[in-house]
């Protein structure tokens, strides 16, 4: 068989018998690689308002919601089990209702998730940005028992809540709103009311139960399909943080010059942190690793550039729209970004070209890409130790304790410099889907994930991704389901079908389009009314502007066709209509 693995051994196999905060906040294992953090190094700031945090208050802080959660509230674990095929004997004993938290990134986003974790809760991660459809479908999924939202996104959390009265759903702020009276307990005046309840008891995971009890739900489309809650384990974290540790050489030697990460370095935190990606490596890497972490609300191009010249950030985690923007917009020269030594990019494919131009405004750092998913908990490849900047158009080597095969399109294993589908396993990979059965037994597999990639693997043990076998849209490395989309078009009344693929893009990496069969009457009036189709045009971009998030918008186009190619089983020819495409002018509404 040809299995791929790791070039770099997992010489210490991570404890399953800790909770996430156990492990990152109080160095309950003290792992021979991990770095000790000095008491003068910030553990987080706020970007916005200058303020920092040091690790002492993160734990203060994270105690004090915890005991006002579990004296408000009573969050803690439950006593409902779920089975998980995927994992032998894996019964998970976990929370029937999560927390949900529905917010932009905040410097208490942590505090959050680990005074819920300290009580033995569960997490549901949300996209701040979701509209209320789609955020009625994720608590629909979850049924937590509190919702977190940040004041921003208020209305839209109360919208979603709406429809769920018989679930009773509690809701609390991020974030004090100064200049209005909203009536609802916040994190703040949670931690602050904290002494008038009890102390609590925190959990205790015993023995192997690391493995099987869920610490997050987080959204992903999987192979195809709507969006699905990964139930990703508290081992799946440490063992991913462990893993990472490992291959780039974290030592706690404070000495070492020669280390990827340091204690004292500063990362920028602009990934949005319930994406696994910030979620994983922007947060808690970065805090395991002893560095400082600048919190980014959201993503702004010359904010960042800023805060890179006035914290001299050292590290970037980013994705291939915020490469593009470093290489090509005029701002770039204006600041001073000598301080960046590391950059790791990921979420989506980059170009090599890419790759070289980032080179040219970073000469003096490593930089590379990593890939990942949700259902592996994050990391799977990096570019490794040895090379300063990564293989151009691979994405790195296997992480430690890491296994992959390739599955050709005959079933037949690939061997060195042969495509196919990418399999995988690992300590990282997760548990599988939260309350869906039949996804979890399609996509995890005889003990293999299905990643729904092609890759191809070269003599050096360098992966390249050469294709995606899954329907999936990757759009600025978010995911964008089209049958979401479809599902949407569909419920216009001028729609009869629908198909959604995704286009390149410079910046976005991709784009969806739509291409619409519309009702006779409707066609008809298109065929007569120039005017009229751009009418349409409109109003169907309005329609699903109105019910999805930004980054779903049709900004690919929308073309009217006569019939959507098929198969004789039904299923949209995809390929097909890429072929179409080339054929078409440059998108239009």
């Amino acid at each position: 068989m040809s299995i791929f693995k790791s070039p770099v051994p997992l010489l210490v196999a991570p404890r399953d018998d800790l909770t996430i905060p156990q492990f990152v906040l109080d160095g309950a294992e003290e792992h021979p690689r991990r770095p000790t953090r000095p008491a003068h190094v910030p553990c987080l700031i706020d970007d916005e308002s200058g303020r920092v945090i040091h690790m002492e208050e993160v734990r203060r802080r994270s105690n004090d919601l915890a005991r006002a959660l579990k004296g408000q509230w009573n969050i803690g674990p439950g006593d409902v089990g779920m089975v998980f095929p995927f994992y032998e004997c894996c019964i998970a004993n976990i929370v029937p209702y999560p927390v949900s938290l529905y917010s932009p990134n905040h410097v208490d986003y942590g505090v959050i998730i680990w005074a819920v974790h300290k009580l033995g809760g569960v997490i549901s991660a949300h996209s701040g940005a979701l509209s209320t459809e789609e955020l009625a479908y994720q608590i629909r999924i979850a049924s937590p028992v509190l919702l977190f939202a940040h004041p921003e996104n208020l209305s839209t959390a109360r919208n979603a809540l709406h429809k769920f009265d018989s679930l009773q759903i509690r809701l609390a702020l991020v974030d004090d709103e100064p200049r209005i009276n909203l009536g609802l307990t916040s994190v703040n005046s949670l931690i602050q009311e904290s002494t008038r309840y009890p102390s609590y008891v925190e959990h205790k995971l015993g023995p192997g139960k690391g493995k099987s009890t869920i610490a997050f739900l987080c959204y992903s489309s999987g192979t195809t399909g709507n969006p699905k809650a990964v139930a990703i384990s508290h081992h799946n974290v440490i063992a991913n943080l462990v893993q990472v540790a490992t291959f780039n050489g974290m030592s706690n030697d404070t000495n070492s010059q020669s280390e990827r990460f340091r204690p004292g370095d500063v990362c920028a935190g602009v990934l949005p942190l319930y994406h696994i990606y910030g979620l994983v490596v922007n947060l808690h890497l970065m805090i395991y690793a002893g560095m400082t972490n600048v919190i980014f609300k959201r993503f702004n191009f010359e904010s960042l550039l800023k805060s890179i010249e006035r914290h001299r950030i050292t590290h970037l985690m980013i994705v291939p729209p915020q490469v593009v923007l470093f290489c090509k917009h005029p701002l770039t020269k204006r600041f001073d970004l000598s301080s960046v030594r590391f950059c790791m990019v990921a979420a989506a494919p980059l170009s090599a070209d890419m790759s070289m131009q980032l080179q040219q405004v970073f000469p003096g750092a490593e930089s590379g890409q990593g890939y990942g998913l949700t259902e592996t908990c994050s990391g799977v490849t990096i570019f490794p130790l040895h090379q300063r900047v990564g293989t151009l158009g691979g994405c790195g080597q296997l992480l430690p304790g890491t296994l992959a095969k390739v599955v050709k399109a005959d079933g037949n294993l690939a061997g060195v410099g042969e495509p196919g589908e990418l399999y995988l396993q690992g300590p990282q990979v997760s548990l599988g889907y939260f309350g869906n059965e039949q996804a979890t037994a399609d996509t995890f597999v005889d003990g293999w994930f299905r990643t729904g990639d092609q890759v191809l693997f070269d003599e050096n043990g360098d992966m390249f991704v050469t294709d995606r076998i899954k329907e999936l849209i990757k759009v600025k490395g978010n995911q964008v389901a089209p049958s979401e989309l479809e599902g949407y078009l569909l419920s216009h009344e001028s729609v009869a079908d629908a198909a959604v693929i995704g286009i390149p893009d410079d910046y976005a990496g991709e784009l969806p389009i739509a291409f619409v069969v519309l009702k006779p009457d409707v066609a008809a009036h298109v065929t007569r009314d120039v005017e009229g189709a751009k009418q349409i045009r409109e109003e169907l971009y309005k329609h699903i502007s109105g019910l999805v998030s930004r980054y779903k918008w049709l900004d690919g186009g929308i073309e009217f066709v006569e019939v959507i190619p098929k198969s004789p089983s039904g299923k949209i020819l995809r390929r097909v209509l890429a072929e179409r495409i080339r054929a078409l002018p440059r998108a239009r509404l």
